[in-house]
């Protein structure tokens, strides 16, 4: 413990293994390593910020150099190596930051400053934090020295002490030569217990719900928990203890029980409310992608809330957010749920190209009532949920139409097949067309789609499209990376408003015949080298020497 810092991440900060929470059993394999002379030439620790990287590899430099050994750690009265390592002081203790020493250079500097012993210590210890910040150079540079440290007079040696948030940076020839510890989360359970004695040794008055609270912000975090916890000691009340509902305000945190209320609305098709309660949660300073991975925990809740115990080492939800969820859970059909978290997982993806995310979000939650309706619904769960273009394209004018031929067992069979290939979408009643087209060949299909004034379709057709085989009512066509994305819900959506029937457009592995126009630009060049060998152009080169015939209009172009 540091009695003269005032900030309780350092005032709080172990300084021997008894003081450690969390981590009892690497604690446990270090300490034996070192009292039974075993200790390696490299420790490598990993873990998320503020679990105790940086403090135990302190703490393993001071037991290598503690003057009262590792089984009499100093805890109160610090020796001198142990004091000075504390401080960050000891000439053979060096810390050092890769952040912002990460070249070669400063890696050779380093092996060159370990030819030489120890000064007042029995070993020379380099400390280097975030260490996968260090370049590719560098980390080769320390491979032969990682592996064969130097030995010294003084009967030690050199060690080498890693800490890192990313494991997956650091090259696996380094992380072979370390002995690894990977530090885990702490117990919710038992950072409550923490940060709770922390509390009463600094005479605040928190309430347990508040902390419970700092402890599910903090996430397994130490550090965090404590800085937490700094900042609601700062708000505290000499009349009144500080609630949640203060430390909710203090830390910028919304009350789930919010959530829970705009997706029990959801559920409900409450547009008014639904709006209502977004705005009111945004109105306290909530990100939109916290709102949305906040909404996405309360859907996985809503799932699997029959797995789930509500005890003491869970602080994610409290027991009336739990009979809620659990209320919810069981009128809710799972398709739905499922279905609420592609959308909300997309819409992640797309907020970053959005200018105003409050009014994408609005949006957000209007697409999922129209989703939600139950005539839809039913219909829904017969569709591959999983589907990435089915995600992407479905629209409520898809259910709606799946939906009208319910009654109709093969034609829904076969609407469902080719919505799950095609995402084809019904927008008219066949009854209802006056105009019966027939299409026989490709060539007509080109040609109705000029007729009808779609030239987004004539123009995918005629450059994008390489046709396989045109049968009855099914067009094979290779994939083409250039097609619109779109093409085929669109040109299904039109086959089906000109001819009353329902067309199938598959992409085929064979590769189709070349496109209208690769096929135009291969007769311009068979053209263009006719003529170049004719005796016009020759004549045409002999008084214009310069001259060359780059393009010709075709008559049928005009």
């Amino acid at each position: 413990m540091n009695k003269n810092s005032k900030v309780l991440a350092l005032k709080y900060r172990p300084i021997s293994y008894k003081d450690l929470i969390g981590q009892e059993i690497i604690a446990e394999t270090i300490y034996n390593s070192i009292k039974h002379n075993r200790s390696p030439n490299a420790y490598l620790f990993t873990g998320i910020r503020g679990v105790g990287k940086t403090t135990i590899a302190r703490i393993v430099a001071k037991s290598l150099n503690c003057l009262n050994g590792v089984d009499k750690l100093c805890r109160e009265d610090l020796c001198e190596n142990c004091e000075a390592i504390s401080n960050s002081n000891h000439i053979d203790v060096l810390e050092m930051d890769a952040a912002s020493k990460t070249g070669v250079d400063d890696v050779r500097d380093l092996i060159e400053f370990s030819r030489y012993g120890p000064t007042s210590a029995k070993y020379k210890i380099f400390i280097i934090d975030e260490v996968h910040m260090l370049s590719k150079q560098a980390f080769n540079a320390l491979l032969k020295t990682l592996e064969e440290p130097p030995q010294y007079k003084s009967g030690g040696g050199l060690k080498f002490i890693f800490a890192t948030t990313e494991i997956k940076k650091i090259p696996v020839t380094v992380v072979s030569r370390c002995q690894r510890f990977d530090l885990s989360r702490v117990n919710s359970n038992e950072l409550f217990k923490f940060i709770k004695e922390v509390k009463n040794k600094e005479n605040g008055k928190i309430n347990d719900d508040a902390l419970k609270l700092i402890v599910k912000i903090s996430e397994g975090s130490v550090r965090d928990a404590l800085s937490l916890l700094d900042r609601a000691l700062l708000n505290d009340n000499e009349k009144s203890e500080l609630d949640l509902k203060k430390a909710q305000e203090i830390f910028g945190y919304f009350d789930k029980s919010y959530l829970i209320n705009l997706i029990r609305f959801l559920f409900k098709g409450d547009e008014q409310e639904v709006i209502k309660i977004y705005r009111s949660i945004y109105n306290q300073g909530v990100e939109p992608k916290i709102f949305l991975n906040d909404f996405l925990e309360i859907l996985y809740y809503i799932k699997n809330i029959s797995s789930i115990k509500l005890d003491g080492n869970n602080f994610s939800l409290n027991d009336e957010e739990f009979k809620d969820i659990d209320l919810i859970s069981k009128q809710v059909k799972p398709d739905l749920l499922l279905l609420f978290w592609q959308f909300t997982i997309k819409t992640i993806g797309e907020l970053d190209i959005v200018s105003n995310q409050n009014l994408s979000m609005e949006m957000f939650l209007i697409r999922l009532l129209y989703l939600k309706e139950d005539k839809n619904f039913d219909s829904i769960k017969e569709l591959d949920l999983n589907d990435e273009r089915y995600v992407n394209n479905i629209s409520k004018t898809e259910l709606v139409n799946i939906n009208k031929d319910e009654n109709n067992l093969d034609t829904k069979n076969k609407t469902i097949s080719q919505i799950k290939n095609f995402m084809q979408e019904e927008t008219s009643n066949p009854e209802t067309n006056i105009e019966k087209i027939e299409i026989k060949n490709f060539e007509e299909l080109i040609s109705l789609c000029n007729k009808k004034k779609e030239l987004k379709l004539k123009y995918e057709l005629e450059t994008n499209v390489s046709l396989v085989s045109f049968t009855d009512k099914r067009i094979n066509i290779s994939f083409n990376e250039n097609l619109d994305k779109d093409f085929v819900k669109d040109l299904s959506q039109k086959l089906y408003e000109w001819t009353s029937q329902r067309w199938i457009i598959a992409f085929s592995k064979e590769v189709g015949q070349a496109s209208k126009k690769q096929m135009k630009d291969n007769e311009k060049v068979k053209i263009i080298e006719n003529i170049k060998k004719g005796e016009t152009y020759k004549k045409v080169l002999e008084n214009f020497s310069d001259a060359e015939l780059v393009d010709l209009k075709l008559e049928e172009d005009k």
